[in-house]
């Protein structure tokens, strides 16, 4: 006979390896019924779930089949949320990143393209914002650079536009409001009003993440757009040389200044794979310069990204290059950064969790 209190004091000692924290901690375990031979345990975890869910099920299932082996188990996984109703903006996403860099030229658009579709990999619903104003690369990275988006009229004369959506992910971009040189003649205040549009009238329906690709640099235009959008935490992305470094500095600054949670930095380009011999690896641009100025500013090192020619070859033709089956290595590349990260925004939402009838409005 299937003994309740055996299995619940089993499975609640299960430590959720992104927290550390056993189930019992957490008090995630709402509810555990049995009937006959079948055991329905039913846990609410702290979101983002796809990097841990089948981790955590998988332990459940071996904790309740070594006490009873020819048990049938069901494990039912819901997310723990914060209230989000009262955000102005963005109100159904959950997860706003902003993937930033101090300068141009390393690939940050790049690196959000290919993040953005590893997590929709993951099974979650993902969107991706571009807000390169003098620069949109996601309509090409998506290849829908000749795409606009679709416009509806409100009762109230209000207008409503719908992002466009490619390999399931939804995109919207300064390059799909602007005309291809008018971004070069408008100024500050103009251009953070236009970028406005893009969250404030774009209806982005439920997402598990939104991926804000972040104009280069460190001026007033990305510290405006930071203080307009409730950002969950930011990425900085550079490359191995100090020139690139350096940078890295004044974007983490930039982000601390608005109080905005930096998740941590990415390495792109760190090396180059050469197709015919993929053992080997070329330090072209230096190395371990990410990794050194998250030592010296106490920041994570989320992991590094390498050249490949497939990479840009995919970007050129308008699907970011993990969606690619055969391009298997940067598919690890990038499945294990989104673990990383997933990791650092459920440790950022359990906090906010913990604080005794927390609100988020912003």
């Amino acid at each position: 006979m299937l003994e309740k209190n055996e299995i619940l004091y089993a499975i609640n000692k299960i430590i959720d390896p992104d927290l550390n924290k056993t189930l019992s901690e957490l008090k995630a375990i709402k509810d555990l019924t049995i009937e006959n031979n079948n055991v329905k345990v039913y846990i609410e975890l702290v979101q983002p779930i796809f990097s841990v869910f089948k981790e955590i099920q998988a332990r459940i299932n071996n904790e309740i089949h070594r006490l009873y082996p020819d048990t049938n188990v069901e494990v039912n996984i819901s997310e723990r949320m914060y209230d989000l109703s009262k955000r102005k903006v963005l109100n159904r996403v959950k997860n706003i990143i902003a993937v930033a860099s101090g300068k141009g030229g390393v690939g940050k658009s790049s690196v959000a393209s290919n993040l953005a579709a590893a997590f929709s990999l993951t099974g979650a619903k993902v969107g991706i914002l571009d807000g390169d104003v003098y620069g949109p690369s996601q309509p090409t990275m998506f290849g829908i650079t000749d795409t606009t988006f679709e416009v509806i009229e409100m009762p109230d004369g209000s207008t409503l536009a719908y992002p466009i959506e490619k390999y399931g992910i939804k995109v919207a971009s300064m390059g799909m409001i602007l005309e291809r040189n008018q971004a070069a003649i408008l100024r500050g205040p103009l251009l953070a009003s236009y970028f406005s549009l893009l969250f404030e009238q774009v209806e982005w329906g439920e997402l598990d993440y939104l991926i804000f690709d972040l104009p280069p640099g460190t001026g007033d235009i990305q510290l405006t757009l930071t203080q307009k959008i409730p950002l969950t935490g930011a990425i900085i992305v550079t490359t191995p040389q100090e020139i690139a470094v350096a940078d890295v500095r004044r974007s983490i600054a930039m982000f601390r200044k608005v109080n905005v949670e930096i998740l941590g930095v990415i390495e792109n380009m760190s090396y180059f794979i050469p197709p015919d011999n993929p053992d080997k690896r070329y330090f072209i641009f230096g190395e371990g310069g990410g990794k050194r100025v998250c030592e010296e500013l106490n920041v994570n090192f989320l992991g590094e990204v390498p050249f490949e020619i497939l990479t840009r070859e995919t970007n050129d033709s308008g699907m970011p290059v993990v969606l690619l089956e055969k391009a298997t290595n940067q598919r690890a590349v990038f499945s294990k950064l989104v673990e990383e990260i997933n990791k650092r925004i459920r440790l950022r939402n359990y906090k906010i969790l913990q604080i005794p009838g927390i609100k988020i409005s912003i």
